[in-house]
């Protein structure tokens, strides 16, 4: 369904398309009469899940994140080339404005995370926050779940990953200071480039790219493993921006990167499709034809082993700029893996402190 583009103020769809599972569609129709539709303004709105599981375990073979851990279902960055959106359709929500004004939290997080701990045969593991939907995304500041979930993991002194766009990270330093002193910590920041004015149109309610350079810096300073991933890789709007971006991170203390190359299952082809000839109409063709050669002609192949980078002359041509930038600018560097033998449980009763002694 299409919406009135002047009332969608920095969202990044353009539509808002029904889910995949919908029984019904709706389409906008012109009447025909002269008089100009009312205006409205799509605001965000914020509901409670309700839930009896944190953790979400991954099979995948080609994504290193066994565990998982997604304070908020939705994203109000509006990255328009997300690839969490289609899961906005187990809601019977669209990929579209839906999934970035609808954002469900789940408030009992950290009393659930602390539960699964505490049980008896939980053993610890590799958990990343932030794998889905960004755990920093403006909710955070009212809800601060992911702040929650982090006193947890420092509680037990378990092992975390961080990934996320926002520069509200820099908020936990204390936190995470904490657990990088113990190697219970690494965090990844999103730089997709170094255009303003691009990111404005591509993740419109994201940090701009200089504070995401200075979130590297602040955790770098701080002691704090930070790592980058320069995700997605379009071709020809920002493909030319690899080495500038790796040498610009390095700078500021970025230890390792990593890429994508720009993913769109489902709806996300679509929805990126519409947002690319509204705002890019001369270059469109083009960048859909150089994305189909890196996934055997079509917009998006599933494929374990490619999906993350495709295939072909040119997603060849991506790695090895890539694996060259990061020799040159010293972003091979290894984080150590993270320290899993420190975990403990609490002592809940004096009994317990007791037969730790036997």
């Amino acid at each position: 369904m299409r919406l009135d583009l002047v009332s969608l103020n920095r969202r990044g769809s353009l539509s808002n398309p029904e889910g995949r599972f919908a029984k019904t569609n709706l389409e906008s129709h012109n009447d025909g009469w002269d008089i100009p539709e009312e205006s409205f303004s799509v605001q965000t709105v914020y509901k409670i899940e309700t839930s009896n599981k944190i953790l979400t375990k991954n099979n995948s073979p080609d994504i290193p994140h066994p565990v998982t851990i997604n304070p908020y279902k939705g994203c109000e960055h509006g990255c328009i080339y997300c690839y969490a959106r289609p899961t906005h359709a187990y809601n019977d929500l669209s990929s579209g404005i839906d999934f970035e004004t609808k954002i469900f939290y789940k408030p009992n997080g950290a009393e659930l995370l602390e539960k699964e701990f505490s049980n008896k045969n939980y053993k610890p593991s590799y958990i990343t926050i932030g794998a889905n939907t960004d755990p920093y995304q403006p909710a955070e500041r009212k809800y601060e779940i992911t702040r929650s979930l982090l006193k947890v993991f420092l509680k037990f002194k378990h092992p975390i990953s961080l990934i996320t766009k926002s520069f509200l990270v820099t908020r936990d330093i204390d936190i995470l200071s904490e657990l990088a002193s113990l190697n219970l910590v690494k965090v990844f920041v999103s730089v997709t480039s170094l255009q303003k004015d691009l990111i404005n149109l591509l993740e419109p309610r994201a940090a701009s790219p200089s504070k995401r350079l200075e979130a590297i810096e602040l955790l770098a300073k701080n002691q704090i493993p930070v790592g980058v991933m320069t995700a997605p890789i379009i071709p020809f709007l920002n493909d030319f921006e690899i080495e500038s971006i790796l040498e610009k991170v390095s700078d500021v203390g970025a230890k390792t990167a990593g890429y994508v190359l720009i993913r769109l299952p489902h709806e996300v082809k679509d929805l990126f499709s519409e947002w690319l000839y509204k705002h890019f109409p001369l270059k469109a063709d083009h960048v859909l034809n150089l994305i189909r050669s890196t996934r055997n002609g079509k917009l998006y192949n599933a494929e374990f082993g490619t999906r993350m980078v495709g295939s072909g002359s040119y997603a060849e041509l991506i790695r090895k700029r890539h694996q060259l930038a990061r020799k040159r600018f010293n972003l091979e560097q290894r984080i150590p893996s993270l320290e899993l033998n420190l975990f403990q449980k609490p002592f809940q009763t004096n009994f317990e402190k007791q037969m730790s002694l036997f």
